[in-house]
């Protein structure tokens, strides 16, 4: 009968165990509400382009559930937090749908699927700034649209511009070591982000301006949406 107690008590333990973890990495309930109020992002964001809409935010997220979504509450707004801080970072607080001076060529003619909208056509668009061929491919085919040969889905559809972001906070580490969507459930912080959306050119003292900049964000946002920033914020 001991013997039996144990096995009893260590299956209810695993199960515990199990449903605990599975709860880390849920994503969002039926019916459950993205953590930025349309109110906060309306102060976050007070000058944007009126391109960039909530509705079309809240309707991107819907692509990828865990986003903000994960885990406590406090975690779920430091990562909405994050992310915000980034886009308004790299679009000029969401005031440039595409960059101000798009390069010549933004073209990696050694991929077999080539360029067929333009050497050029391939340049900064949406919240995070998409740009290059190969990450307009890739996106394209998480969200089973036909970017590589209409880019300018990006700069026409809120939707759109708000979920090849989305698409590359959470599939992409860059040149990081891991992707943004990672760095804030698991703890690493907000530097790890900076260090897969720009870390060359911003981290290790290669720009410290900028870093600051995206931090300075970071830290207003936390505190519009009523949580602390955590530790790891430069990098």
């Amino acid at each position: 009968m001991p013997g039996l107690i144990l096995v009893v008590l260590a299956t209810l333990t695993g199960l515990l165990v199990g449903a605990g973890s599975a709860t880390a990495e849920q994503g969002r309930g039926e019916g459950e509400r993205f953590v930025v109020s349309e109110r906060q992002f309306e102060r976050m964001f007070p000058d944007r382009d009126p391109f960039f809409t909530y509705e079309g935010l809240v309707e991107a997220t819907k692509e990828y559930p865990r986003f903000a979504h994960t885990g406590p509450r406090a975690m779920r707004a430091r990562e909405a937090a994050a992310f915000l801080a980034n886009v308004s970072h790299e679009t000029g607080a969401l005031r440039y749908v595409t960059t101000q001076v798009p390069p010549a060529d933004t073209c990696d003619e050694t991929k077999p699927y080539g360029c067929p909208a333009g050497e050029g056509a391939y340049y900064g668009r949406g919240a995070i700034m998409l740009s290059w061929n190969f990450n307009y491919k890739a996106a394209g085919d998480a969200l089973d649209l036909d970017l590589l040969g209409n880019p300018s889905l990006v700069e026409e559809d809120p939707k759109v511009a708000w979920a090849t972001a989305l698409w590359y906070w959470n599939t992409q580490k860059g040149p990081g070591r891991m992707t943004g969507h990672r760095a804030m459930v698991r703890g690493y912080g907000f530097g790890e982000t900076i260090r897969s959306l720009n870390g060359p050119n911003e981290c290790g003292g290669a720009n410290p301006d900028q870093m600051r900049h995206r931090v300075t964000l970071y830290v207003g946002f936390a505190r519009e949406l009523h949580t602390r920033p955590g530790h790891g914020l430069t990098c």
